[in-house]
């Protein structure tokens, strides 16, 4: 046998030919994984996650490597994380929140799927929802019909509410909508606003000592990262203050506040699997449209409304998908 015939079936036994036994597998795609907060926190989104890639098909260490970063609600260690998961050139990176409009900054090149609370056109990541033309897609959280389904909720579990407290960034893209929608449904319902903002811990408390001296009798406070990152503190202080407050994020009750009605973060979550699984594939995320969430969740905490003297009506307790006693 001839030097090159043994040269030809020495590349041809190295072909890859994926589930052949005895022959070279393809070396697994890497995705990157970075949320702004911490890993305790970001953990069970990156979970749903990976349900929803072994649901399609995908086995971690075979078939990709995901490489999760987290930020611990530190700006700079949040910009150094985003620096090395944009020199480690991945396949595809996943955003959380605000590590979006960092990765946004960085690469033009590298697929990014987002799971953003905030309008993504105001934000610059893409130009449309239909049509992102860039580098970035995913799940935007904004809809501005929720705004009034938790003031309404407010006023059905407080029948006499006056006046409420609207929280929210004002230089988070899309939070003048949902203030402008918020003032609406209030109108609608008899209730006075009062507008306060917040922008990191800081102003937190600025913004928590102000609503506490007013004379609002109940906080919606926008599903954010720096007021649902706090959800414990919130807490603490709604029930020092018996102020009852209602956010978009489940942990947001689940760390002690009255209410939360928002996106079901696990079929959010499971839904990221299939941009990733596309882009992997080969599709482009300046062609997959942004979605929006379709599935909603209303979590009661029973224990909260009995520390502020409240009763949840029947009819509420009943809209639940889960009530924390």
């Amino acid at each position: 046998m001839t030097q090159r015939r043994l040269l030809l079936l020495g590349v041809a036994a190295s072909t890859v030919v994926p589930g052949t036994p005895g022959l070279a597998q393809p070396a697994p795609f890497r995705v990157a994984w970075i949320g702004p907060g911490t890993m305790a926190e970001g953990q069970p989104l990156l979970d749903h996650l990976r349900q929803g890639l072994r649901e399609l098909g995908y086995v971690e260490g075979r078939h990709l490597v995901i490489e999760a970063r987290w930020g611990d609600h530190s700006a700079a260690r949040t910009s150094d994380q985003i620096a090395a998961v944009v020199a480690s050139q991945p396949k595809v990176i996943v955003a959380l929140g605000p590590t979006t409009t960092g990765l946004h900054k960085a690469t033009t090149t590298i697929p990014v799927v987002f799971a953003f609370s905030g309008d993504p056109v105001q934000a610059g990541f893409v130009e449309s929802f239909a049509r992102p033309g860039r580098n970035l897609t995913g799940i935007s959280f904004l809809a501005l019909e929720l705004v009034g389904k938790r003031i309404e909720l407010l006023k059905a579990v407080m029948p006499t509410l006056k006046r409420i407290a609207i929280v929210a960034n004002a230089q988070h893209p899309g939070d003048q909508a949902e203030r402008h929608a918020s003032e609406l449904a209030a109108r609608a319902l008899g209730l006075e606003t009062e507008y306060f903002e917040v922008a990191g811990a800081r102003l937190l408390d600025q913004a928590l000592e102000a609503i506490a001296k007013s004379r609002c009798e109940a906080a919606v406070m926008f599903p954010i990262q720096s007021i649902i990152s706090d959800s414990a503190r919130i807490a603490a202080w709604s029930l020092r203050h018996r102020l009852p407050t209602v956010s978009g994020w489940a942990q947001f009750a689940e760390e002690g506040n009255l209410m939360s009605y928002g996106a079901t973060p696990r079929e959010s979550f499971l839904r990221l699997a299939s941009y990733v699984d596309r882009l992997l594939k080969g599709a482009k995320p300046s062609e997959l449209p942004v979605e929006l969430p379709r599935h909603f969740e209303l979590v009661i905490n029973l224990r909260a409304a009995r520390a502020l003297a409240i009763t949840v009506p029947a009819s509420v307790l009943l809209r639940a998908e889960r009530v924390i006693e």
